[in-house]
């Protein structure tokens, strides 16, 4: 099957970016148009001369973008013959997960959540089945965790300049299921949290009747000290959730003089941290720097956001006689992650930086693409996040909800900032995912655009 010169330029639409190159525009373009359908995978592409009269650029951008997209497994091109478009296997890492798109066309970004690296996964599937005889024929029940699960992420924070040993590792089904064993187990009854902070906690502590304080965070100058010092204070004796490393929803990333004062405090008021890493390796700088951690703090973390959600796999990191401690509660088993989801965890865990060093490349195209679509709009102001997976943005003439009414009639679905505050404000913010594909941001866009018009839908 041959795509005709009109079939490409209408499926590709306006593929032009400001300030990026435009061979690198166009092969991303038909990366995202053979995600979405709108180009058929096993199609030959129109020659080189015809494409590029049809997009009305020169031969030698035709030919160097084909050359991206050969190096990058989107292109398949025979001596003497047309090129013709597959869709590499890692290129499921590109987008969000289908549901994110539902059959009616609605957009939900409602949940910041990438899709699994299915190639990676589905080797590491393998090979945790070939050698899960062992695992099989015992009870079921691992306690605080498989040995070698617990020893590779022990040998990850050593590496990271935090010498730990497997004893002091706790798996777990996830960080929500982290912290509810740490909440069960330590059982405050006041929790000093961020506002904004990411609602799963906020809810999980609601339910359980704890009282909440809170210290506000602002990107891009982060943690306000005074009230840090504040909620702290409140929660004397108590619990303080902190996401110090690209803040979710913000974020913003804690600077290592906060991290100080936040230890200092919590030595001051009996205070435990507990530091929620999920977020931790999704640095998009350019430069990235070593992370240091709040000195004395319980960190969690789990392998939702840099692997999939679908793998059920967190964990505690603490004093070895804490971890032994909760390894002995009632809650602790019912938490856990399965033995078999585990041996899959420890599979990818082992050869984890290419998976990593591809998300964070992917992440970070589609924060600058989604950041340039939306910069210079005076209904709205956001600084562009040195990590994590969504804008956290302002409106400047509009409260969030009204928006997210609007965008819902515009096919888009968008969580405003009131749910992420346990104080109920930040009225007039939205936080905005940049998980899915270009094309599908472009759409995000164009939704809010219409959303914050100020005749409405």
């Amino acid at each position: 099957m041959h795509i005709t010169d009109d079939q490409l330029a209408t499926a590709l639409g306006e593929w032009r970016r400001p300030r990026v190159a435009l061979a690198r525009a166009l092969a991303d373009a038909v990366g995202d148009a053979a995600l979405d359908g709108r180009l058929r995978v096993g199609s030959q592409l129109p020659a080189e001369r015809r494409a590029a009269a049809a997009l009305g650029v020169s031969r030698g951008t035709v030919i160097a973008a084909l050359g991206i997209l050969r190096d990058e497994g989107w292109v398949e091109t025979r001596h003497g013959s047309a090129s013709t478009l597959r869709l590499p296997p890692e290129a499921a890492t590109r987008i969000a997960p289908s549901s994110a798109v539902g059959e009616d066309g609605v957009i939900d970004l409602r949940r910041a959540v990438p899709a699994a690296p299915h190639t990676a996964y589905q080797r590491a599937l393998l090979r945790a089945s070939e050698r899960s005889g062992p695992v099989l024929a015992e009870s079921g029940e691992t306690g605080p965790g498989l040995a070698e699960l617990r020893s590779l992420i022990a040998d990850r924070h050593t590496a990271e300049g935090l010498a730990t040993r497997p004893e002091q590792i706790l798996i777990t089904s996830g960080t929500r299921s982290a912290l509810a064993l740490l909440s069960a187990h330590l059982r405050p009854r006041v929790v000093a949290v961020e506002i904004p902070t990411y609602s799963d906690p906020l809810a999980a502590f609601r339910t359980t009747g704890t009282r909440l304080v809170g210290c506000r965070v602002v990107a891009p100058d982060g943690w306000d000290l005074d009230q840090l010092h504040d909620a702290f204070r409140a929660a004397a004796g108590g619990l303080a959730y902190l996401v110090p490393d690209f803040q979710n929803p913000t974020g913003a990333l804690m600077p290592g003089a906060v991290r100080k004062t936040v230890a200092r405090l919590a030595e001051r008021y009996r205070v435990t941290v507990v530091a929620d890493e999920t977020m931790r390796d999704l640095d998009l700088r350019e430069t990235p720097a070593p992370l240091r951690r709040i000195p004395g703090s319980i960190l969690i973390g789990s392998a939702a956001k840099t692997i999939w959600g679908g793998l059920r796999v967190g964990w505690i990191r603490g004093t070895a006689a804490l971890i032994g401690e909760l390894a002995r509660h009632p809650l602790c088993e019912p938490l856990s992650a399965a033995p078999t989801q585990q041996l899959v965890a420890a599979e990818l865990l082992r050869d984890l930086e290419p998976v990593l060093r591809h998300r964070r490349v992917v992440l970070q195209r589609q924060r600058d693409h989604l950041s340039g679509l939306l910069a210079g709009d005076d209904r709205w102001e956001f600084t562009v996040p040195p990590g994590g997976l969504a804008l956290w943005l302002r409106l400047t003439t509009m409260r969030a909800d009204t928006v997210a009414t609007r965008a819902r009639a515009h096919g888009l679905e968008l969580s405003p900032g009131p749910s992420f505050a346990a104080d109920a404000t930040h009225a007039h913010y939205l936080r905005l995912p940049f998980t899915p594909p270009i094309a599908t941001l472009d759409r995000v866009a164009t939704a809010l655009d219409r959303a914050c018009d100020d005749q409405g839908p």
